[in-house]
């Protein structure tokens, strides 16, 4: 069934605001996906908070306009959805890579990072990135190893003491 006018328009404006709140996107052609693994797709999104958006590419020439993008849609073969990192810029990459691992139809064609497009290899590189949560992980945990020795040390240096006194105690007794 066709999509009426208020749909495309109400299609095109969720687009557009995406667009404008998303830190990254990923172009992929998933053209040669069951139902079921587009299903599957779509899950792994929604637990990544990454939203997935299929529309035509009329429509998305539209809204590349509006949103101030300059992305040239025939660079976008055959059927392509647009996946939305909102919150972690590395997420919609690191699905696709992952997703075209084990589905072959799958086909990443690029993304824009920053407001700048970028190409199927750029979208691979930023797909072997650490997400933000294991990149503050990590942070944290440069920061607590200093504490940590420090507080090993401490412990150490008490120890000695008390075992100094102990020794000293059962030397008079």
């Amino acid at each position: 069934m066709a999509k009426t006018r208020q749909q495309k328009e109400d299609a095109l404006k969720a687009y557009t605001d995406s667009l404008k709140e998303a830190k990254s996107l990923v172009f992929a052609n998933f053209d040669g996906l069951t139902v079921k693994e587009t299903q599957d797709l779509r899950r792994q999104c929604r637990q990544e908070q990454v939203s997935m958006i299929v529309l035509k590419k009329t429509l998305m020439k539209i809204a590349f306009k509006e949103a101030g993008l300059e992305i040239d849609t025939k660079a976008l073969d055959k059927g392509v959805v647009t996946m939305f990192g909102m919150s972690d810029e590395v997420a919609p990459a690191r699905i696709a890579a992952t997703f075209a691992k084990d589905h072959e139809a799958l086909v990443y064609l690029g993304g824009v990072l920053e407001g700048d497009y970028v190409d199927q290899a750029k979208v691979s590189e930023l797909s072997k990135l650490p997400s933000r949560e294991e990149l503050l992980a990590k942070v944290v945990g440069s920061m607590a190893a200093p504490m940590s020795g420090l507080v090993g040390v401490s412990s150490g240096l008490l120890r000695s003491l008390v075992y100094s006194l102990k020794a000293i105690g059962d030397k008079k007794s």
